[in-house]
């Protein structure tokens, strides 16, 4: 039971670090330590071991002998995980009109009505966690794991750029009915006109986020 609650632990304080490095809480190149983190986080240094190796298989951080360096995303890392984006989301929409279910149809119905009421009450960090609903349900909704375990990574990385663009009224709006054209053409049974409806929405999202993240930095 020991082994089960430490990987829990483990687990929350990579999604911990990990969140607070993709929003900026720490900063590119500042020098992270297990014994700072006991002290900020408050748990023993194996859960933070854990979670410091796993934030560097996932390029987040480098270890330098002193500390672990904070990498974060940089423009060359957005501009990747867009063009990986923009080329698999299409895919994982294709997959999961192929694979739709009425249960399906219903979640995705249900979670852009609640973009339309986030959106009309202008509740921007809910909105956010629709998105993030709305592009997961997605990949899970595709059944094909490799498009999963590749895009529900990038969606966490992306997440503080998606939260500005979730910020600026004009573009949410956009984005908003672009969502709903996605959700139409899944529940049509054509999965062509699904990939294309979801090709279409991410070009406009990659233009967007590239354009703006030297603002954001």
């Amino acid at each position: 039971m020991k082994t089960f609650h430490t990987t829990s632990l483990a687990d929350q304080v990579f999604e911990k670090l990990e969140n607070d490095i993709i929003h900026g809480v720490y900063q590119r190149g500042e020098i992270l330590t297990e014994l700072k983190l006991v002290e900020q986080l408050g748990v023993s240094r194996t859960p933070i071991r854990e979670a410091l190796r796993r934030l560097e298989q996932e390029r987040l951080i480098e270890e330098t002998g002193k500390g672990s360096l904070v990498l974060g995303i940089t423009a060359d890392d957005l501009l990747d995980i867009m063009n990986i984006r923009e080329k698999i989301e299409g895919l994982a929409a294709y997959y999961a009109c192929v694979n739709m279910t009425d249960e399906g149809k219903d979640e995705l119905s249900h979670i852009v009505d609640l973009q339309d009421f986030y959106f009309t009450k202008w509740d921007t960090e809910h909105l956010r966690r629709a998105d993030d609903m709305f592009h997961d349900a997605i990949c899970e909704l595709s059944k094909r794991t490799v498009i999963r375990d590749t895009l529900q990574p990038l969606h966490r990385k992306t997440r503080r750029y998606r939260k500005t663009v979730m910020q600026d009224k004009e573009r949410a709006a956009l984005s908003l009915q672009e969502h709903h054209v996605i959700v139409e053409a899944l529940q049509s049974g054509d999965p062509e006109k699904a990939r294309a409806a979801m090709d279409a929405h991410m070009v406009k999202v990659k233009d967007y986020m590239l354009g703006r993240y030297e603002k954001w930095e």
